[in-house]
């Protein structure tokens, strides 16, 4: 399958009243554009839920226009609108160490809303409302098909790809208020940058060795391996489609290793001005500015 340049990114050109598809290259300065394609939308979820034949996408786009990635095109998250954003607390043994804690028993479910979603590029808000803001560098899996109590032996067959997130964190909220609720702290506006695009599962040989990093202002705060991941995609997507029904272009966001700024001794967090850089190699980076509100 000529499938070599499956990096789905959804971005604007100058002008743009509504966004386009295109497929970005890997090292993010050149995209090729969708446009014009008969029965291609310019929505990543609407093309994964076609169920296209992506052998011939590949060949269609190797005529299409090529576009450099400048101060003219801005990148939105990949997924804009997904019906689900599930999220694992606790999914790498080093973070459960170094907050003194014991691995689950299972996994720990949460969510996240679409407000919180910016592109890869986008500012991150410092909202006032807390002064405990953190980083979680993330695996992100999309959906591909409609999953409904999925055996662990096909799960992955319902994956259609994966992205890089940070999955930004007011602590306070997470922790302190909220009656121990992850979601408002978890989702707040410009808490959750994805991108910079959906890497086609067929460009990832093996999901479990992907190492993941973070770095804050230029130094390295989380360095990890997604084969330490404690529940894996299958067992994953197995325990949710037992009572919940995944939708093409829902997204699970998988864990995030040890580093974070909680943990660290003494505590950081992020303020305004703050620039954080989020990669898994083979699937991106992430830059995203952070500002006052």
């Amino acid at each position: 399958m000529q499938t070599a340049r499956m990096r789905f990114v959804q971005y604007l050109r100058k002008g743009d009243l509504a966004k386009r598809l295109g497929l970005l290259s890997e090292d993010q300065k050149s995209l090729v554009e969708f446009a014009g394609l008969e029965g291609v939308p310019s929505d990543l979820k609407a093309l994964i839920a076609q169920n296209p034949n992506l052998e011939e996408l590949a060949k269609k786009s190797e005529k299409q226009p090529r576009l450099e990635v400048n101060d003219d095109v801005t990148l939105l998250p990949p997924l804009t609108d997904p019906g689900k954003i599930i999220c694992i607390g606790l999914n790498y043994q080093d973070h459960c160490d170094e907050q003194n804690k014991p691995a689950p028993k299972e996994p720990m479910f949460f969510s996240k809303f679409n407000n919180a979603l910016v592109g890869p590029q986008d500012n991150v808000i410092a909202h006032s409302a807390s002064n405990k803001i953190d980083w979680e560098v993330e695996l992100v899996c999309v959906i591909g098909k409609v999953a409904r109590r999925v055996p662990k032996s096909q799960a992955m067959d319902y994956v259609f790809g994966y992205a890089v997130a940070q999955d930004i964190s007011a602590r306070d909220w997470q922790k302190e208020r909220n009656g121990g609720q992850f979601l408002i702290g978890k989702s707040m506006d410009t808490f959750l940058p994805l991108g910079p695009a959906v890497v086609h599962k067929s460009l990832v040989p093996d999901v479990y060795n992907l190492n993941l990093k973070t770095w804050v202002n230029g130094v390295e705060k989380q360095n990890g391996n997604t084969g330490n991941l404690i529940f894996k995609l299958d067992d994953v997507i197995n325990r949710l489609t037992e009572n919940i029904t995944l939708l093409p272009g829902d997204i699970i966001v998988t864990g995030t290793p040890k580093g974070v700024g909680m943990h660290r001794s003494p505590p950081e967090f992020l303020k305004p001005g703050d620039v954080v850089q989020s990669e898994i190699v083979g699937l991106g980076k992430l830059c995203n500015k952070i500002v006052a509100p």
